[in-house]
């Protein structure tokens, strides 16, 4: 067969059958499992009869299914095999239904889950309602799929370019399942191009796995890839794969069935929460996983391994956030990486290969210390990524976001150890001539040789952008992505005032009471004494309505403490106390001090109050005196530093010990941090520098000159290296290919808003008269 598309779109026409009774996106689901059947059919023809003999004297042994396949699979040189004396030809138009059900469970077991996966019988149910059953199976009939006149290989190409067929026709659903043929060539071609030599030796048998294998188009093209490549078509491909999707798993099984693939190695299920195939390792690997789905469902499996198992599980490295999964099968991927050994004459063997489509979020998301960072800093620091490729918008049947494609690699050849290539393709598309759901873009043939020779170039000075005559390619140390992120602090400044109206506000409860309270006491609080402060049984409705109305994020045991008494009585006590402080503390200070005027130094008051406190014997919690403080003091940028502790230790200012004078002794103190005051700087890496030279030297240029009672804390050091400051790592792509287009002059902006103004009053003018 010369022309599998040919062939694919005679099996397609089936189609025009099936229009008015199904819909256009159930076409693919009648057409695909009866392609399916007919190809099995004409590939155990020659082996039939000997099968229907051996069934015959095996199926009166009473064997357990496994060991009765095993027994008749030995009448045939296929893997699967059906006893049913029956083909679609003599199933016959009376009876047609319950002879093609019948014909279809007589299949071997993996052959028949295809079809039970497809939901065959529920659309030949449709098909005979529809009196189409017996027109289609005669359709197929007559349709010679047998391997003399079609190979595997071609018949893996006619059945692809059906599902190619269906992922058009299902339009806005086709993302879920489909990867675009452009995408898949681009990603295959990466993945592959640097083995190329390897592929034209006799006898070379390489695996090739997709965790979100979909309906196999990531598998099918690796293979095709190496045959093309490969003398007499010598070299063996194995495909392994696992889809979440029945209906795509079931593609995908059938797809592999008709290539000659074992289909056990395609597997049912969650990846990331059980991996059926986890004891086995790979030399390529390809991905489309979901964008931007989360793994609430399977969140407490993968905690538990990441916990339990650390680094000899999937997740040491880290985890994302719950709402983005894509990392997690990231990482799925890198501890499937085959393993690199020295073989029998020393040399260095072994390894695979890695490409995933991922968006935008991996590149960046989550600050130093979080577990993108980590995923990402592993990744970097391990040296597996090679090369991440920017795509064009609008690619995918059922987005439009940015999109990247990440090639990684446990092998890298010399040149690129420690090295980074980015190659930014926004650029490089055409339009299509019709959109397929969100896609509107296709890369071209000479789009993908671009993109790979790019890659294969692994040179910063060749191609450039055709839109802004910008390189295409930009070369990376991994460190580069790198940053050491310190935290910045500055001393809390306070001052403080104990005047009535200050003191007032301790007869409410802080947030979420204050605001309630504060409208229960005007409205009720006037009409109490000593015996019913605090009393509200009596106006209970009235105020469960207000709070209803005015103040409805009050949960109801909020709403019970806010009608209790205990709460205002405490609130009373302490307001009481804090009015026993303030007398004590005017005998202390002096009435202008802290009543009359204000004290911008925290310090010496807090001295004060502490000997208050022991005079009137007045006790106060870590709450309570919380609440007191922040009554009665205000951040002040004028007020003195409020010292923490007194240290042992000499000066380092910039690590926040200060030279200081307490009651006229010279003394070395770290001060209270101001929390709103709190910054954070990223600094580069620079492995050429030791740390403290880094962080130090930006300090003292970036930091120090701008706000000079500032200070590095040292306590915020890397769970890794123990240094100061934590490592993070983003891969800020867009940053780095950034064009700045100066802005338009003024003139010429003036002249358009004049041209406009034009027309508008011609079409006012033309309106009037």
């Amino acid at each position: 067969m010369k022309n599998f598309s040919q062939t694919a779109a005679f099996i397609w026409s089936v189609a025009d059958l099936l229009r008015g009774d199904f819909k256009q996106s159930q076409y693919g689901r009648v057409i695909l499992p009866f392609t399916l059947l007919r190809r099995l059919e004409c590939v155990l023809e020659s082996d039939k009869q000997a099968v229907l003999d051996t069934h015959t004297k095996v199926q009166g042994m009473n064997l357990p299914e496994a060991a009765y396949e095993k027994m008749v699979l030995r009448a045939t040189n296929q893997r699967f095999f059906n006893t049913s004396p029956m083909t679609l030809s003599k199933l016959g138009e009376s009876g047609i239904k319950d002879n093609l059900e019948n014909y279809v469970q007589c299949f071997s077991r993996d052959a028949r889950e295809i079809f039970e996966y497809f939901k065959f019988d529920e659309f030949v149910g449709l098909l005979s309602d529809a009196n189409l059953l017996y027109k289609v199976v005669q359709k197929f009939a007559n349709t010679d799929l047998s391997p003399e006149r079609i190979s595997n290989h071609e018949m893996g190409l006619v059945f692809e370019e059906l599902i190619r067929r269906f992922a058009e026709s299902a339009n806005d659903t086709a993302g879920e399942h489909f990867t675009p043929r452009d995408i898949v060539n681009l990603t295959t071609s990466l993945v592959f191009m640097e083995d190329d030599d390897v592929f034209t030796k006799e006898g070379i048998v390489r695996t090739i796995y997709d965790p979100t294998a979909g309906t196999g188009g990531f598998l099918s093209s690796g293979m095709e890839y190496v045959l093309e490549r490969s003398p007499n078509q010598s070299a063996v491909m194995r495909a392994y794969g696992q889809e979440l999707n029945p209906e795509s798993y079931a593609i995908c099984k059938a797809d592999m069935l008709i290539k000659g693939q074992e289909v056990n190695n395609i597997k049912l299920g969650n990846t990331l929460s059980n991996d059926q195939l986890y004891a086995d390792k790979f030399d390529y690997m390809l991905s489309n996983p979901p964008f931007g789905v989360d793994w609430k469902k399977v969140e407490g499996e993968i905690k538990d391994e990441h916990t339990l198992k650390g680094f000899d599980g999937r997740f040491g490295p880290g985890l994302p956030r719950v709402s983005d999964g894509s990392l997690l099968f990231l990482m799925h991927l890198i501890s499937k990486l085959r393993d690199r050994a020295p073989n029998q004459e020393g040399e260095i063997e072994g390894g695979g290969r890695i490409g995933i489509i991922l968006n935008g979020s991996p590149l960046f998301t989550g600050s130093a210390g979080s577990g993108e960072s980590e995923i990402r800093r592993y990744i970097l620091e391990a040296d597996l990524l090679e090369t991440i490729v920017a795509l064009p918008t609008d690619m995918f049947y059922n987005t439009g976001i940015a999109t990247y494609i990440w090639v990684l690699s446990n092998k890298k050849p010399t040149e690129r150890q420690g090295k980074v290539q980015l190659i930014n393709g926004v650029n490089l598309s055409s339009k299509m001539r019709k959109s397929l759901g969100s896609k509107r873009k296709y890369l071209t043939e000479d789009d993908i040789r671009t993109i790979t020779r790019e890659f294969g170039a692994f040179d910063d000075a060749c191609a450039t952008d055709p839109t802004s005559s910008q390189p295409l390619t930009k070369i990376f140390d991994t460190t580069d992505f790198g940053y050491r992120r310190i935290t910045i602090e500055r001393p809390l400044r306070l001052s403080v005032q104990m005047d009535d109206e200050r003191l007032a506000t301790l007869r409410f409860a802080p947030k979420p009471f204050n605001a309630p309270m504060q409208w229960i006491w005007e409205q009720f609080g006037q009409q109490w004494d000593s015996d019913s402060y605090g009393e509200l049984a009596a106006v209970e409705k009235e105020i469960r309505v207000e709070m209803k109305a005015s103040f409805s994020e009050l949960k109801e045991k909020q709403i019970k403490d806010l009608l209790s008494p205990k709460l205002w009585r405490d609130q009373k006590t302490l307001l009481d106390e804090a009015k026993t402080l303030r007398d004590q503390l005017v005998q202390q200070m002096g009435e202008g001090a802290i009543v009359s005027g204000q004290c911008d130094d925290f310090n010496p008051f807090d001295d004060e109050l502490k000997k208050a406190l022991k005079a009137t014997g007045i006790k106060l919690d870590a709450k309570q005196k919380k609440q007191l403080l922040d009554a009665i003091t205000w951040k002040n940028p004028e007020a003195e530093c409020v010292i923490k502790k007194v240290l042992k230790e000499t000066a380092q200012p910039k690590y926040g010990a200060f030279e200081a004078t307490i009651s006229g002794k010279h003394a070395v103190v770290e001060y209270q941090p101001d929390s709103d005051l709190r910054d954070y700087e990223n600094i580069p890496l620079d492995p050429s520098k030791r740390v403290e030279e880094l962080i130090e030297g930006y300090f003292d240029r970036e930091v120090a000159p701008h706000v000079p009672d500032a200070w590095i804390d040292a306590n915020k050091r890397d769970e890794k290296d123990g240094e100061i400051g934590i490592v993070g790592y983003e891969i800020p792509f867009n940053r780095h290919f950034y064009v700045y287009q100066l802005p338009r002059s003024l003139e010429e902006i003036d002249s358009d808003l004049d041209k406009v103004s034009r027309e508008i009053m011609d079409l006012l003018a033309e309106v009037h008269s």
